[in-house]
């Protein structure tokens, strides 16, 4: 028994340095010799490759990485997707109470205040954020009911992209449903040549400022909305 065993031992460390001398890595021979790893590691730690051989494993350990880290990508990507799925179906059924209340939270967040040097200023409401531009468009047109003829906007990009402002404008122009009359201003912001910025390319528009048209009443309603959820906390 201990001679067959002995036997079958010998003809797998051979099978083992034969494919190791064909250029197969340690865990492809460990699917054809069903020993321990470091049986293998011991087996073949004196057994050479040509560096055609070695070339070729390193190149497909770099394969198997790149298939590991696709499959992780996708993993991860499945797992956020269904994350966004619940949370969104967390959300239900909004009503316009509550969203008269988010465009108040979101104008705090993100709009002009009026200050004491500055009496009268108007609503301005600024992002580079196409869904949070358009959210801020419907709370003013459906919930607080102001009219369409008194929005309009500036757009703020950085001088590198002055080659790009009319590909800008129609951006923003689909992605609210304004027409061009309303994209009148157009303002380039210096760039600073020793930072690296990474808002550049194709998928750069830039920063819409959504303007209300003789606003001060409003953004003073505003002012007050905020201070009245702040005393309610």
């Amino acid at each position: 028994m201990v001679l067959v065993q002995m036997k079958t031992k010998i003809k797998e460390k051979e099978k083992a340095i034969a494919l190791r001398r064909q250029g197969y890595s340690y865990s492809e021979i460990l699917e054809e010799v069903k020993v321990a790893k470091s049986t293998i590691a011991l087996w073949l730690h004196s057994v050479g490759l040509s560096k055609k051989q070695q070339r070729h494993l390193t190149e497909k350990k770099i394969a198997s990485a790149k298939r590991g880290g696709l499959a992780r990508h996708k993993q991860r990507l499945e797992l956020v997707e269904e994350i966004y799925k619940k949370a969104r179906s967390e959300i239900g059924a909004v009503s316009k109470r509550e969203l008269w209340l988010m465009g108040v939270m979101l104008y705090w967040a993100e709009g002009s205040k009026e200050k004491d040097y500055r009496p009268g200023s108007g609503v301005q409401f600024s992002n580079s954020d196409p869904r949070m531009i358009n959210f801020f468009l419907y709370w003013l047109r459906n919930i607080v009911n102001i009219s369409k003829q008194d929005i309009y906007f500036d757009i703020f990009i950085h001088e590198n992209s002055i080659d790009r402002v009319e590909m800008v404008r129609r951006y923003w122009m689909n992605m609210t449903g304004f027409g061009e009359q309303y994209f009148q201003h157009v303002y380039f912001k210096k760039g600073n040549p020793k930072t690296k910025r990474k808002n550049i390319g194709d998928g750069y528009f830039g920063v819409v400022k959504i303007r209300v048209k003789e606003s001060s009443g409003l953004l003073r309603r505003i002012a007050g909305w905020v201070n009245g959820v702040v005393e309610c906390l």
